[in-house]
């Protein structure tokens, strides 16, 4: 289970979550039958960086919380058993995790976490475009997350 942490912030701190996202992967591939060799990079920024990313790919200009971009749209797609299923890219922007976190009173681990999840959920091919995707979204997040980080975790 290929999992690389970067951080293109200039803030320190930011690839110690990799143990937790480890674990959150781990838990998530093997609830959702995924092959435990899944590789998933995971890329902590700037507000600026993220609303870049966000204008650029999305057409949106804002600065969003969380972005995956992922390799394949189908789960299905043809793989060679002997490298590992790359899903794609989860960007994570750093002050959205300090500012969720207050804003939802918990941590900021189990806001990056969260946040890790719901990339990763994206990655497998969730969305929440409607209040039913949204809502089988929410659900999957909390059977991944809740043991491993609580939401009362502040």
């Amino acid at each position: 289970m290929p999992l690389n942490v970067f951080n293109r912030t200039r803030q320190k701190g930011w690839l110690e979550y990799q143990p937790l996202f480890a674990g959150i992967m781990d838990k998530a591939l093997k609830m959702l039958g995924r092959p435990a060799d899944t590789a998933v990079s995971v890329i902590f920024v700037s507000p600026r960086r993220i609303r870049q990313i966000n204008r650029d790919y999305r057409h949106l200009d804002r600065p969003t919380d969380v972005i995956s971009f992922a390799l394949a749209d189908d789960a299905e797609t043809d793989r060679d058993d002997f490298v590992p299923q790359e899903l794609g890219d989860i960007f994570i922007n750093v002050q959205a995790v300090a500012d969720q976190a207050v804003e939802y009173g918990h941590s900021q681990r189990r806001e990056a976490c969260f946040l890790f999840t719901h990339g990763l959920l994206h990655l497998c091919g969730f969305d929440h475009q409607t209040k039913t995707q949204e809502s089988r979204m929410i659900a999957w997040q909390k059977k991944i997350l809740d043991d491993i980080v609580r939401p009362d975790d502040a």
